[in-house]
């Protein structure tokens, strides 16, 4: 009923950039928040960065100030731009979803899926 499509992974170097990006689609009527979360080896899954419809962001402190949340509303995608790359960072990377559905219901995914590998590394 809903799909979200995570790319944009790959593997770069330390102090490097890239840009993630999650498209959400299906019986979607609106979205209430969308953002990330990751999951390194060995290590609990770890919410990273959210944004609301009102365009409001919040950011976990391994990732403030190196790591941009956006969005573009009328492609049902969010983004995460990640600079200044550091090796703790690897991990496989989610999209979460808040979304009212057509018909009415709330349908939440949080940080399961198939998930984008980003690797930093030298």
């Amino acid at each position: 009923q809903v799909q979200l499509v995570e790319s944009g992974g790959g593997l770069v170097q330390p102090g490097g950039s890239l840009r993630l990006s999650c498209v959400a689609s299906g019986s979607i009527f609106s979205i209430n928040a969308m953002g990330w979360c990751r999951q390194a080896p060995g290590k609990q899954r770890e919410s990273i960065a959210t944004i609301t419809s009102g365009g409001s962001t919040g950011y976990a402190d391994s990732v403030k100030g190196r790591f941009t949340v956006s969005r573009d509303s009328a492609k049902n995608t969010v983004y995460l731009q990640m600079n200044a790359m550091k090796p703790e960072d690897t991990a496989v990377y989610y999209c979460n979803a808040d979304l009212q559905l057509v018909g009415g219901r709330r349908y939440i995914v949080n940080c399961r899926g198939q998930g984008t590998q980003v690797t930093v590394s030298s």
